[in-house]
């Protein structure tokens, strides 16, 4: 197992087609960076949800993901489900969002997730940000498209639990779907932990890396 770092974060961008998306996916990775790098600014996109309660929830929960952070958000107003239908809206916003920032990291959904307007908003990630590291993460739901992921960040035990309480305090719009509990995420952390030698982890794809060695 090798553990590589980036040095010192300066900015973040962190995208999602829907509200949740992002704290689903990586809100454990958030809450460890936010942590250790104070006054870290994160850009923050979500396509779909605008005008509605969940643009609300959307703020209030990743406020509290990013604890001492220069937060930037835009929930856009996209339909739920559409998002190959409105490609060229959904183009349009990332490529603002890139326009206004040069983040060290950017954390976006998978390439290969199965839900389309995920997949969607993926491919145009990794064509507007070409020179950054993006790290695709992962939600789980009843596609079964959890795949086999290459970068782990190990999150302490602490985090992992404040987390999952951040996610059921936060979004109370979707505490009746039956994968939205304790268990499928507290459980899936605890997998991405064993497989990174950690008690729990968030695991994340990487479509392409360019290291230099000799630097």
């Amino acid at each position: 197992m090798i553990r590589l770092g980036t040095g010192r974060l300066e900015r973040v961008v962190a995208v999602g087609a829907h509200c949740d998306d992002i704290a689903i996916g990586a809100g454990g990775t958030l809450l460890t960076l936010c942590r250790a790098h104070p006054g870290l600014r994160v850009d923050a996109l979500v396509l779909s949800g605008g005008g509605t309660e969940r643009e609300q929830e959307e703020g209030e929960a990743l406020a509290a993901f990013c604890p001492g952070a220069d937060l930037r958000l835009t929930v856009d107003k996209l339909p739920d489900g559409r998002l190959p239908a409105h490609w060229a809206e959904a183009k349009a916003a990332v490529e603002e969002l890139r326009a206004r920032t040069e983040p060290d990291l950017v954390l976006a959904p998978r390439t290969e997730d199965a839900h389309q307007d995920h997949r969607g908003l993926a491919k145009l990630m990794t064509t507007a940000f070409r020179d950054h590291l993006v790290l695709g993460y992962e939600i789980v739901k009843w596609d079964g498209d959890l795949g086999r992921p290459v970068v782990y960040q190990p999150l302490a035990p602490e985090t992992a639990e404040d987390k999952v309480r951040l996610l059921q305090e936060h979004y109370p719009s979707q505490r009746h779907r039956p994968w939205y509990d304790r268990e499928a995420f507290l459980g899936l952390a605890r997998i991405r932990g064993i497989e990174s030698n950690a008690r729990y982890a968030e695991a994340f794809a990487v479509t392409k890396l360019t290291v230099d060695l000799g630097g």
